[in-house]
């Protein structure tokens, strides 16, 4: 347990990283080591009301509109503030909190996380589009903030944690580690055959639906090595993925001396979660802890772009920069929820999003982050279009 007590928003405490997020909190101490400032959620008011109320925050928020009534009345009498959508969503992110927990999936999560960023939060990064999307207008964001970036990606985390800041210039690449997912062995004909059933099926994580179909495609891994890029200030050549089934490596950074540093664990969120709540103290955290004599091997494999070429996106993306991250994140969107839908193929997915990118090539540089909104816009209308 910290010493000083700490106050802290969850910007999307319903989903996994939320969840775990509160457990953590728990952990440390819940009330006595913590201020709960405020939680938002989207649909699932039912739990974000027994998070409210087990957790003692000050503020509740539900992204939908909708939802309003029924979660003041599901709140009344506990002294809870109440808002709702996009301005709540806001409210949240504004109000006091020493760290604000970044865990609205999707391109919903970036202007809240914004505000939080610009008023000087330190920010537990969970969503990826801030970077993918924003990149370097997010990161000067925070800069100018005068908060610290905290990644919670177990990948990203882990290249924190390993990442010598006096060796900075001597930095040759980074190495993200990806599961390979539950297609991993899986030929190109059988994958195109594949349901949401079995894409949201991850071997060995446990994460919510969009993120698990993404991490099947690979998409995940593609938005994180954009993120990687942006986070530590390297170059497109500099970011690598390896394929390691037992994530226990969680990523490796490479000196120019051929030392590489690795970062190990159990597959548990909750470790990345902790480290980012506590740095730069490493606390006690429930986490298995790993027996080496049992785990026995590592397997390593190379990544293939034919059968995820998502990855080849990514590098398209970061080679192209601008607005192509924020491009290829909005056309993905469209494409995973008409995935779930039933309404296009798993293949078909990446073959829209390239279509996408390929149409919106010419967009320009990114001035401003309505730049950034506007890119992801138009991107969204194109892979409609192109869905129709």
């Amino acid at each position: 347990m910290t010493s000083l007590k700490r106050s802290i928003t969850i910007l999307g405490s319903t989903g996994s990283i939320g969840t775990n997020t509160l457990d953590v909190v728990t952990h440390l101490g819940g009330r006595d080591a913590f201020d709960v400032v405020a939680l938002t959620g989207a649909g699932n008011i039912e739990l974000l009301a027994r998070q409210a109320k087990a957790h003692g925050a000050k503020l509740a928020v539900t992204a939908d509109e909708s939802q309003y009534v029924a979660l003041r009345d599901l709140l009344s009498g506990t002294g809870i503030e109440i808002a709702a959508g996009e301005t709540g969503l806001l409210e949240a992110a504004s109000a006091q909190a020493d760290v604000v927990m970044a865990a609205i999936v999707g391109t919903a999560g970036l202007a809240p996380t914004l505000a939080a960023a610009r008023r000087g939060a330190d920010i537990a990064l969970a969503n990826k589009e801030c970077l993918v999307s924003a990149g370097d207008l997010f990161v000067s964001a925070v800069r100018q903030g005068g908060g610290r970036l905290l990644p919670v990606d177990s990948e990203h985390n882990a290249i924190f944690q390993v990442l010598e800041e006096n060796q900075r210039h001597a930095i040759e690449r980074v190495i993200l580690t990806a599961s390979g997912g539950p297609f991993r062995t899986f030929t190109r004909a059988q994958m195109a055959d594949v349901t949401m059933e079995t894409a949201r099926a991850h071997p060995n994580w446990s994460m919510g639906l969009k993120i698990s179909i993404d991490s099947a495609s690979m998409f995940n891994k593609a938005l994180e090595m954009i993120e990687a890029m942006h986070l530590f200030g390297l170059t497109p050549s500099q970011v690598e993925v390896i394929v390691h089934p037992q994530s226990i490596i969680h990523s490796m950074v490479g000196y120019t001396d051929g030392s590489i540093l690795a970062q190990l664990g159990s597959p548990d969120m909750r470790h990345a979660i902790g480290y980012a709540l506590e740095y730069p103290r490493r606390a006690h955290l429930p986490v298995e802890r790993l027996d080496f004599a049992r785990l026995a091997r590592l397997d390593f494999e190379a990544p293939d772009e034919i059968r995820f070429p998502a990855l080849r996106l990514a590098k398209l993306a970061m080679t192209r920069g601008g607005v192509q991250g924020a491009v290829l994140n909005g056309a993905k969107e469209v494409a995973l929820e008409a995935f779930i839908a039933g309404e296009t193929g798993f293949l078909t997915m990446a073959e829209i999003t390239e279509a996408v990118m390929e149409e919106l090539a010419h967009l320009p540089q990114a001035g401003s982050m309505d730049d950034v909104f506007a890119a992801d816009l138009e991107a969204r209308h194109a892979a409609k279009r192109h869905l129709a």
